[in-house]
């Protein structure tokens, strides 16, 4: 019996469901394999209303807009969830400082949104190329700034299909993480900004804009930033002082711009990245004892027989 059989009566579903459906179209990198089903709820009743029907066995993964994703060659099994803007990309004022957004609004239209009410302390979001969803997952921050300092509280549903809403400090966050209940998958949140005249925001996200485009391959296949910053140091530095700017494996490229940046440069492989990324924490770890920690969201299968070892196996 395949996924789809088990799944049963789905007449009352209005997102479309795909059997082997690629992701490569939908992830930055432009690499990995397919998901078993796709499944593009059409809002969060939709949502509810699949995962009341969904086997509780079978397993689950959601995907925003792909900006800081590597989905291997052998793909997804199970489940991929991947909410749309068009179903949860909404914003709408709450209060003079609260912002109510939907987790699939990419984080520059949040900016342009908290510009609008005249709220700072979102310029930072100017400069990431993901969707709020992602943001509230990992806590995604630049410039000093981070989504914890943001949240008042989301709204989610859980894997039962239920419907929850959790105050930030019942997320766990810290530093690019967060700890929501196991199988929550975030659809909203609440955040909150300072009134501020509207010339300083603009003259803030236009320096996050100078800043990104000076420094970061933002034309480029990428997945964003690769590793966190270790305690002290910065990521790149570790990379550059390893020898590995311009460093490549097939078409996978540590950046020359910067070496805290993966790029596929043509027709990479997901193996060719996420080895060129292991060869990577390798050699900083020969270099100077340090292990980063990757940032982007490694999922799904390896292909049997094309493994990449954590270190290369050190």
């Amino acid at each position: 019996m395949t996924l789809r059989d088990r799944l049963g009566d789905t007449s009352h579903i209005r997102g479309p469901i795909e059997d082997n459906r690629s992701l490569k179209d939908l992830v930055w990198f432009r690499v990995g394999g397919p998901a078993e089903i796709l499944f593009q709820p059409a809002d969060e009743a939709d949502l509810q209303a699949f995962l009341k029907i969904l086997p509780q066995d079978v397993p689950v993964t959601v995907i925003g807009l792909g900006s800081n994703l590597l989905i291997r060659d052998g793909g997804i099994s199970g489940v991929v969830i991947r909410l749309s803007v068009r179903g949860f990309g909404g914003t709408e004022a709450l209060s003079p400082t609260r912002i109510g957004a939907g987790a699939a609004i990419p984080d520059k239209f949040l900016a342009a949104k908290a510009l609008e009410l005249g709220l700072s302390g979102f310029a930072f979001y100017h400069g990431i190329p993901g969707g709020l969803g992602g943001a509230l997952t990992m806590n995604a921050g630049a410039h000093g700034s981070e989504t914890a300092e943001r949240v008042v509280e989301v709204r989610g549903v859980t894997r039962d299909g239920e419907v929850m809403t959790l105050p930030v400090g019942e997320l766990g966050y810290s530093y690019r993480h967060s700890a929501p209940p196991p199988g929550f998958i975030f659809t909203s949140a609440v955040l909150e900004g300072i009134p501020a005249d509207k010339e300083s925001i603009s003259e803030a996200m236009k320096a996050v804009t100078e800043h990104r485009e000076a420094s970061q391959p933002i034309k480029a296949r990428t997945g964003g930033s690769t590793f966190k910053n270790p305690p002290g140091h910065s990521a790149w530095k570790l990379i550059d002082a390893a020898g590995c700017r311009g460093f490549r494996i097939g078409d996978a490229q540590v950046s020359e711009m910067h070496c805290n940046f993966l790029i596929n440069t043509g027709e990479a492989t997901a193996h060719d990245v996420e080895l060129l990324g292991e060869t990577v924490r390798a050699r900083v770890y020969e270099t100077s004892g340090i292990r980063l920690d990757w940032e982007i969201k490694r999922l799904g299968a390896f292909v049997p027989g094309a493994e990449v070892e954590p270190f290369l196996g050190k």
